[in-house]
């Protein structure tokens, strides 16, 4: 299912990259020779009456539109005036630019329709803060609901997470407003230094030593993984753990609590079976984490209770008001993409953060699993982060053609072909550098 959602995501986003490259293409005159979704030789094709190809091919990893182009091969004295080399630079500037600019379209519709249609998430509540950190220092403290952070109001802990993002890498003094559990109003300055800028998925609530309320979970196994310690020792879905060695248990973080610290170790456990009382030996596997330490794991999922309605937000935009909301977040994401990158090249931020399409796969399933409304937020988020890196202004992508018209359009003629090649050149090298990153990334996170 994951796989599928990725190939999903994917896909509508080509689409829609792609299509605005076609679209501002074929107003400008140019002949579009094939409208590919995926890489590889095509599926599936259809001509259209223009003598357009559109096609699916294998690998969904990207897609592209292809023009007619006298770079490429000879072109026809008749169709001379069709090809792309024939346009203007503001011509070819405009078509370049049309795909990221198709993406923030569409990011925009999809923040606009989220609004409008309204957005759910849970209440920005605090459970725990740990002692000695700069949320503790600030003054946060168990029960308190965040009101703002730096004049931006948040409604849920996903809005409290965008508005602390951007202070990654920093140093720098977070204004925020909470009410606490008598619902009086109280203000605080939370402190960072070089914030989380050496971790490789950087938690914005860790960092600043928060844990959000949790529902109260008692040891209620809700699925069990075939092939786990749990199937193994006869463990079921519904059981529930009352004592590990005689020992009680209060909920299932005691559960996991119990099962980490015990890898390899035989346990006794007390099971509530439908009424019953049984007695079951189990054996939790080892897991070594990346630091050496070792930990017990079982195979075994929590059954989750349903979030009340009391600890959930509800945010309702009318039709006009979702416009100014859906601009606003477009343009707050497009900026913090681009600090992102800065503070990469700056050192300010761990190039471990950077994502190939096995992290946006595992992302995609996720927010799937979330619902439509958390699918069409991540489609939007990934729309963004497509079309600014699209605007770089390095070969091969979107922003190095706009920089070589740009150039044209100032020198009155092209640049030297030798200093486009290098460019080119360049610009193919630097990309499978940062593919062979991500790709690292995505390998060192399974």
């Amino acid at each position: 299912m994951t796989l599928l959602y990725f190939i999903i995501a994917i896909s509508i986003l080509v689409v829609i990259h792609e299509y605005g490259h076609f679209w501002v293409a074929r107003r400008c005159g140019v002949k579009v020779l094939r409208f590919s979704v995926g890489f590889g030789k095509p599926l599936w094709s259809v001509t259209d009456r223009h003598g357009t190809e559109f096609s699916v091919a294998p690998i969904p990893l990207g897609g592209y539109v292809k023009m007619l182009d006298e770079r490429e091969g000879p072109v026809p004295e008749h169709l001379l005036d069709q090809a792309f080399t024939r346009k203007t630079p503001v011509q070819r500037i405009a078509i370049a630019a049309a795909g990221p600019v198709a993406n923030f379209i569409f990011a925009f519709l999809a923040y606009w329709l989220l609004s409008v249609s309204g957005v759910t998430g849970v209440a920005p509540v605090v459970g725990e803060v740990v002692q000695d950190t700069p949320a503790w220092e600030a003054g946060i403290r168990t029960g308190d609901e965040f009101i703002s952070i730096d004049g931006r109001t948040v409604n849920t802990w996903q809005e409290v997470s965008w508005a602390l993002v951007s202070y990654i890498g920093e140093d720098a003094s977070i204004p925020v407003v909470l009410k606490d559990v008598d619902g009086l109003a109280k203000q605080g300055q939370i402190e960072v230094s070089s914030w989380l800028s050496d971790d490789e998925v950087p938690d914005p609530l860790t960092g600043l030593g928060i844990e959000p309320r949790r529902l109260e979970l008692p040891a209620s196994i809700g699925e069990v993984l075939e092939g786990g310690a749990a199937a193994q020792a006869g463990l079921q879905a519904g059981d529930r753990i009352l004592a590990v060695n005689g020992q009680p248990l209060a909920d299932w973080y005691a559960w996991v609590d119990v099962i980490k610290a015990a890898p390899g170790k035989l346990l006794s456990l007390t099971v509530n079976r439908a009424g019953m009382e049984l007695a079951v030996d189990i054996r939790p596997a080892v897991k070594t984490l990346d630091d050496g330490t070792q930990i017990g794991y079982v195979g075994a999922a929590v059954s989750v209770p349903d979030v009340p309605e009391s600890w959930l937000r509800t945010a309702h935009a009318g039709v006009i008001e979702g416009i100014g909301i859906g601009l606003s977040k477009t343009a707050d994401y497009i900026v913090f993409t681009l600090e992102s990158l800065w503070k990469m090249l700056l050192g300010d931020v761990s190039v471990k953060n950077l994502s190939g399409p096995i992290t946006i796969a595992k992302v995609a399933g996720a927010s799937a699993s979330g619902g439509l409304e958390s699918f069409i937020g991540f489609l939007a988020l990934l729309s963004v982060s497509l079309g600014v890196l699209n605007l770089l202004p390095v070969p091969m992508l979107d922003g190095g053609h706009i920089l070589f018209g740009v150039a044209e359009w100032v020198r009155g003629k092209p640049l030297p072909e030798r200093i486009q090649v290098a460019a080119l050149q360049f610009g193919l090298f630097l990309m499978l550098s940062l593919m062979a990153v991500a790709f690292y990334n995505d390998l060192s996170r399974l």
